[in-house]
């Protein structure tokens, strides 16, 4: 391409989100994927729902082959402006409770004042059961 590259920000690309109009941002650079919908292995739903962001992560995920990177230079038309990419957010996972080893005890204690009742009332229905069962010889 000779002259200056076309810059697009994300809300330009954004508006270019349906199966008559499918533009596609990966690796900063702009694509024009609408006469690929058809075509593409995966189906059209995939690239549709790969719009209005950066699908850079989802391009690579999946490990496209060295041809089908080649082609991708068919349906480029220009780069995106980075600065409107919003950054992402590293996960940070939630604050955990302190774990309080005194509730433990007071759980074990608990589930033992439910579980010896019922031991003893099956042992006694058990005991019960084997007196009145007659012994075979």
């Amino acid at each position: 391409m000779g002259g200056e590259r076309k810059v697009y920000t994300l809300a330009d690309v954004s508006q270019h989100n349906h199966a008559k109009d499918c533009w596609l941002v990966i690796e900063g650079k702009v694509y024009n994927v609408t006469k690929f919908l058809e075509d593409h292995p995966g189906g059209d739903d995939v690239l549709l729902s790969s719009t209005g962001k950066d699908a850079t992560d989802d391009f690579m995920d999946v490990g496209h082959s060295s041809t089908a990177q080649a082609m991708m230079e068919e349906f480029y038309v220009g780069d995106i402006d980075t600065s409107t990419i919003p950054t992402k957010t590293k996960y940070t996972p939630p604050k955990q409770p302190h774990y309080d080893q005194d509730k433990t005890s007071e759980f074990v204690v608990k589930l033992l004042q439910f579980l010896v009742p019922l031991l003893i009332l099956g042992l006694a229905f058990g005991v019960r059961y084997y007196i009145k069962t007659p012994a075979s010889s």
